[in-house]
């Protein structure tokens, strides 16, 4: 008798007909023009191996005295990028974790039990109903819909959306791929539902350094009244996932903050998942990583005024969504277009690759293609009347 997989999540592990037709592609030689790449590494924002190998050459690397909230110098250097922000948090209220997907199956752990649920806002970056199911946790959908030409939060459905079993609200902000931020008012809606059903909420800010146009960044580590759990790490705002350090700030009243971040320890000891050198390394890498910030800035603002250029310019009804921060767009294809032909007619036979906007769980109807921002302006530049082209035929 062969052992049983879990059953605690669905495995779907057949590719889609897109994935199929980018390999493709890929596999025939032709040139391929890809704007959806994510790992800033790809596409040009490669950090001098000479100011990386000082960062890694403490002498401290070679012992190992393991803390479960991660030790304390890395600790002060989060501490002190939130002090720039405004916010002011105190080194014992950081633990770090190799990524922000691990410090979300720790909040899970530490917040749910099996058959429990949590909120998560749609559109977004499909990756929060599997971090949940491995868990055993369900993941119920609230959406961010338009109002104003921007993104809200429907205070309304929010507040409908809870259940008996849910336990947290998940939060991205600024949200991927819509790059919509929650503003004041949309954080008292948040506040006042976690506070009524007494929830906490888990805000994940990877993206709150790349505000378009100047826009500075807004981080909600500095709260005191309701459970808030807030995400980052290097991954985006060093532009450094493969230093795999992230972490987690527990906000709040002072009582449930030191009872979580108990429990948090026990989590964390278990696990010690930080390696020493990314953690030794992390006072260097902050004070380095402003420039990178600012070079990746740039070019989304850039690429962000070629998209809006080429929309205008274009006789398809294209229209480029609003952005506020982050580093992707959206384009609203006309009505009528199919996203998923579109996206698969543009991977087999122009070499681009662009995610349709169901990957992200964009409302039905909402036909859209989803655009790196990073992406090299020449390569945006030689994609664009390619999809030009493609528009044609629908």
């Amino acid at each position: 008798m062969e052992p049983e997989f879990t059953k605690r999540f669905t495995w779907n592990l057949e590719k889609n007909a897109f994935t199929r037709a980018a390999e493709q592609r890929r596999a025939s030689g032709l040139p391929v023009l890809n704007l959806s790449e994510s790992n800033p590494a790809n596409v040009g924002f490669s950090w001098p191996p000479a100011l990386l190998a000082e960062a890694f050459s403490s002498p401290e690397n070679v012992t190992y005295n393991p803390d479960p909230r991660g030790l304390p110098a890395a600790r002060d250097a989060v501490a002190a990028y939130y002090r720039e922000r405004g916010a002011g948090v105190l080194p014992e209220q950081i633990h770090l974790t190799a990524s922000t997907s691990e410090a979300y199956g720790w909040l899970l752990k530490l917040l749910t039990n099996p058959g429990d649920a949590v909120l998560a806002p749609t559109p977004s970056y499909p990756l929060l109903q599997f971090l949940a199911g491995m868990e055993c946790v369900e993941t119920h959908a609230y959406p961010l819909s338009f109002h104003n030409d921007r993104r809200r939060i429907d205070a309304d459905f929010l507040e409908k959306a809870v259940t008996p079993k849910t336990r947290a609200i998940f939060c991205v902000s600024p949200n991927n791929p819509t790059g919509s931020i929650l503003d004041d008012d949309d954080f008292a809606t948040l506040r006042n539902v976690a506070r009524r059903h007494g929830l906490a909420l888990i805000i994940d800010e990877v993206f709150s350094d790349f505000g378009a146009n100047g826009l500075p960044p807004v981080t909600r580590a500095g709260e005191t009244d309701v459970p808030v759990f807030v995400l980052n790490g290097f991954s985006k705002i060093a532009a450094l996932p493969q230093v795999k350090l992230g972490w987690i700030v527990t906000a709040g009243n002072a009582a449930w903050r030191n009872a979580a971040s108990a429990r948090l320890d026990f989590i964390a000891d278990t696990y010690l998942s930080v390696n020493t050198p990314a953690q030794n390394a992390a006072g260097k890498i902050f004070a380095a990583a402003p420039a990178m910030r600012d070079a990746i800035r740039r070019r989304c603002d850039a690429n962000e005024i070629s998209l809006r250029q080429f929309c205008r310019q274009n006789a398809h009804g294209l229209k480029l969504l609003p952005r506020e921060a982050g580093w992707t767009a959206l384009l609203a294809l006309p009505r009528g277009v199919n996203e998923d032909a579109l996206t698969i007619d543009l991977a087999r036979n122009a070499g681009v690759i662009l995610h349709p906007g169901y990957f992200y769980d964009m409302p039905a109807g909402d036909e859209s293609l989803v655009v790196s921002l990073i992406t090299p302006p020449e390569t945006l530049s030689e994609a664009l009347p390619a999809i030009d082209a493609a528009l044609l035929k629908y």
